[in-house]
């Protein structure tokens, strides 16, 4: 398996053991679900490219990620007809929209603390798809392990490219904040199951 151990080691929290057996019992949501933040990770990515026009190595990393997203969207949604898990629209949990709630408003630090927070959501989607392979059967187990590398690719783009934006301006303080956060979020409990949810309510 590919080593994530600097994955882990960047997160403030591992997924508790009791989301892994609620996406367990949840495989066709999980599954929709995973397909709805592909698609979602390929449009932040393209949203980047369009606002931020002067930066090519943005540009450039964001290209690249959006077709791997949408590549990876279109592996699940092949997963999806095999198993006959219907595409339903869903509404998404709280995760993204509560992480992003302490982005500045002004730039540069606009750009540098969304480029954090896309970081820690590729870091946390790859922490829980190696989380989730040891107890997928064999077709799942192999998705998801592929995933590994170009997740973790994803999370250090983001992290460089918000340091290039920075300068010699630390981002420690920064960081620190959004993964506390994120912590919170991922250890609090959650009523619906989602890829990026809480733990179960009633655990």
């Amino acid at each position: 398996m590919y080593d994530i151990s600097h994955i882990t080691e960047f997160l403030a929290c591992e997924t508790p053991g009791s989301w892994v057996q609620w996406a367990l019992q949840n495989e066709a949501l999980l599954l929709l679900d995973h397909a709805n933040c592909e698609k979602k990770a390929a449009s932040t990515a393209l949203a980047l490219m369009y606002q931020y026009v002067d930066d090519f190595d943005l540009m450039h990393k964001m290209s690249r990620l959006a077709r791997e997203e949408l590549r990876h969207y279109e592996q699940v949604m092949t997963l999806m007809e095999q198993r006959s898990v219907p595409y339903t629209q869903i509404t998404p949990c709280r995760y993204a929209s509560k992480l992003r709630k302490p982005v500045r408003t002004h730039e540069p630090a606009r750009l540098i603390d969304t480029l954090i927070v896309g970081a820690i959501i590729e870091a946390r989607s790859c922490e829980r798809f190696a989380k989730l392979a040891p107890h997928l059967d064999d077709e799942l187990k192999h998705f998801y392990l592929s995933l590994l590398k170009s997740e973790a690719r994803h999370y250090q783009d983001y992290l460089a490219l918000a340091q290039k934006v920075a300068g010699e301006e630390s981002l420690d303080e920064r960081i620190a904040l959004f993964l506390e956060l994120e912590k919170n979020l991922i250890q609090s409990p959650d009523d619906t199951f989602r890829f990026h949810s809480g733990v179960p309510l009633a655990a």
